[in-house]
């Protein structure tokens, strides 16, 4: 915070709660709005797992080829569709027409499309396909043969990228002020971590309750979780759109919080780069190329090591319900972990040891946690049955790879996420938003298509997951994460020099804003 702020607020509250009265009016629609949207992400990432990989004929093999094959040309298709209708709907009804498909489909899916699975997916067909293909084929064939499940993955990928960042943080830069984003942006992100406090355990529940009373009267318990789970999916939709609605009713309207002229004076219009464009930018600029390959390496990194994770998890818990329970503790944790590091360790490391110690966090623990959890993996043949205290080994990977998952993952909210945000701070103003666009085109693309197609190509050489030897996986996350160690290394000294150059400059309200503008989680996707 500011000193401007804590003179405002005073030194407690200018932490905690930096927002007047008046503006309750304006935030809590909008901490809402993202809370329902950071819910429905959890339970969206949870349940889009459990239902490809505990499927019948599936595993852990099928999400490679359902990122490269599904969500990335799904992706760039809906990016043209919004393109269009941009042109040609008003804000809100952009809004309700892109959000609506979401609901409508999950609504489908557990009144009409799960029920109706054993006459939708071409088992038949994909047994042959299974017979004919080498076993290294089975993810792709396993995208065929539950085409239901693979869509519902799709679709649940893109409402972080779409309803998550694209909606909703279109909207939140279009009616915010940049004084306002510096209070109101940490909390957004406060919320998001909250959701998933909340998420986890709810997703726990639901997927625990119905299985006693299920398989006494006959019923799948897996289709009541989905029935529960995808009436809470909607049932927070229309509380989001409920919330925009009320916002553009009685927040818009008040001159207090929102001046047309006001904001397109105070707010550039961001470059839109091509995937193309953006290469040519990054070739320009060494320090950006540093920066894309960092972001690049995080996503190939953790895809890698996550996909690695899930397959254990299936080994451990193969029947959905309890996948599911499983995944909704691990939400909770991660949203737990992730609120001590940011509050606790994030800002205070930051300002004690600098940038590059920050940068460099991030893939030390996940080259530490990585490595131990994949070694497991690697010696588990010589390994006894049960460790010391009783604990089956393969509970036990799967906990070290879940501790693995929560600490890779918080290290990244906390420390990866703002010394990326502040690298732009020195460029100048074509390099600051220029390049920020170019590595948001190439780094997401990259990092998660460039780890799902290694993947592919290792599936399809060692015929599966199990048999595509950790250790190589283990040889390509050490080289991945060394390579981002130097770029970071690199990068830290032009960091320095850059800032050195600019301390003497005052800080205009274009770096403050670029500085609260949050970055996705997967958001917070993705994972």
């Amino acid at each position: 915070m500011t000193e401007t702020v804590k003179k405002e607020f005073g030194k407690v509250r200018s932490l905690l709660w930096p927002i007047h009265n008046f503006e309750l009016k304006k935030l809590l629609p909008m901490l809402l709005m993202f809370f329902g949207i950071s819910f429905n992400y959890t339970i969206l990432r949870d349940m889009k797992d459990t239902l490809v990989i505990t499927a019948g004929g599936s595993g852990a093999e099928v999400i490679p080829f359902l990122k490269f094959w599904g969500v990335l040309p799904c992706a760039i298709l809906f990016m043209l569709i919004f393109a269009k209708l941009s042109n040609k709907l008003s804000k809100p009804a952009l809004f309700y027409t892109i959000l609506s498909p979401f609901l409508i489909f999950f609504a489908l899916f557990a009144l009409v499309l799960y029920p109706a699975k054993d006459v939708l997916h071409p088992n038949a067909l994909a047994d042959k396909l299974q017979l004919l293909l080498p076993s290294g084929f089975m993810g792709m064939i396993a995208v065929f043969r539950n085409w239901m499940f693979s869509v519902f993955y799709v679709l649940a990928e893109l409402w972080g990228s779409v309803v998550l960042s694209l909606l909703f943080w279109s909207f939140a830069n279009d009616i915010t002020k940049v004084k306002e984003a510096k209070r109101f942006y940490a909390l957004f992100l406060t919320g998001a971590n909250v959701a998933l406090l909340v998420s986890g355990p709810t997703i726990r529940y639901l997927a625990k309750l119905p299985g006693r009373v299920a398989q006494t009267a006959g019923i799948d318990p897996w289709g009541v979780t989905i029935n529960k789970l995808m009436f809470l999916a909607v049932a927070m939709g229309l509380l989001i759109m409920a919330c925009y609605w009320w916002i553009n009713k009685n927040v818009l309207t008040d001159s207090r919080f929102y001046s047309p002229e006001e904001q397109k004076s105070s707010k550039k219009t961001k470059p839109k780069l091509s995937m193309k464009n953006s290469f040519k930018f990054l070739m320009k600029s060494k320090y950006l190329g540093l920066l894309a390959i960092i972001v690049i390496s995080y996503g190939i990194a953790i895809n890698l090591v996550e996909v690695s994770w899930k397959a254990q998890v299936k080994i451990q818990f193969p029947e959905p319900n309890s996948y599911m329970a499983f995944m909704g503790s691990f939400s909770f944790f991660t949203g737990l972990v992730t609120v001590f590091t940011t509050l606790f360790l994030g800002g205070n490391i930051m300002r004690k040891f600098g940038w590059r110690v920050s940068a460099f966090i991030t893939p030390i623990v996940l080259i530490v946690s990585g490595i131990t959890f994949l070694s497991f993996i690697v010696f588990k043949s010589h390994l006894p049955p049960y460790l010391m205290g009783g604990l089956a080994l393969q509970m036990f990977i799967v906990l070290l790879g879940a501790t693995q998952n929560i600490l890779s993952k918080s290290s990244k909210y906390t420390f990866f996420d703002p010394t990326k945000e502040m690298a732009y701070i020195p460029l100048d103003q074509e390099s600051k938003f220029k390049g920020k666009a170019a590595i948001d085109v190439v780094g997401a693309r990259l990092g998660k298509s460039g780890g799902a197609l290694l993947q592919q190509g290792l599936i399809i050489m060692c015929g599966g997951l199990i048999g595509a030897a950790p250790v190589i996986i283990m040889g390509i996350v050490i080289v991945i994460v060394i390579m981002w160690i130097i770029s970071a290394h690199n990068l830290s000294k032009r960091f320095e020099d850059k800032s050195k150059e600019a301390e003497k400059k005052k800080v205009t309200e274009d770096d403050l804003e670029l500085v609260a503008t949050p970055v996705s989680s997967e958001t917070k996707k993705s994972k």
